[in-house]
């Protein structure tokens, strides 16, 4: 009995004790990312992105402020893929992969299509820009918790690219450029 309480003690000091957990929880990302992918003509389009959420805090001119460039999301940069070539606002962007940042204006947005990729979202170079976009920006008549970057399409060759948060919707128009 006597050799029993040690060995005893031993594997009881060996235990993990209370709230100590024997493998760590799983981690949520504060900013989930998110992908939208259309069909555009005989190709597509693909939007990937980090999802911030307003968490009581005052986004537009506040968390995004006015008149500064913005990764139009979190984390990692935007990146638009598109394997053919389109018009955004009506302006060519030919095909291939870049960058989306914003312009943030209390009365006029600017998106953005920037060449340099893979980088960090804060990590902007104005030399690498390919077009700057005026977009539309409209009230939501309803509050978007999550920002949300999704294609509304009009047909199988045009719609429009919308970014949605809080209480605004930007956007601006896609085609299929033959």
């Amino acid at each position: 009995m006597r050799r029993a309480l040690p060995l005893l003690a031993l594997a009881l000091l060996a235990a993990p004790s209370r709230g100590q957990e024997a493998t760590p929880a799983p981690r949520v990302a504060i900013s989930p990312r998110g992908a939208e992918e259309i069909a555009v003509g005989p190709g597509r389009m693909r939007v990937e992105y980090s999802r911030p959420f307003v968490r009581g805090r005052k986004v537009f001119g506040g968390l995004v402020p006015w008149g500064q460039v913005w990764r139009t999301g979190a984390n990692a940069a935007t990146t638009l893929t598109t394997d053919v070539d389109v018009t955004l606002g009506g302006i060519p962007v030919p095909k291939g992969v870049y960058t989306l940042y914003t312009l943030p204006g209390e009365k006029q947005w600017t998106l953005i299509v920037n060449r340099q990729t893979g980088q960090w979202g804060t990590e902007y170079d104005p030399k690498r820009d390919l077009v700057r976009i005026p977009m539309k920006s409209l009230p939501r008549s309803d509050f978007r918790e999550a920002m949300t970057i999704s294609f509304v399409p009009e047909d199988a060759f045009r719609g429009s690219l919308q970014l949605s948060w809080e209480k605004r919707v930007l956007s601006v128009s896609y085609a299929y450029r033959k």
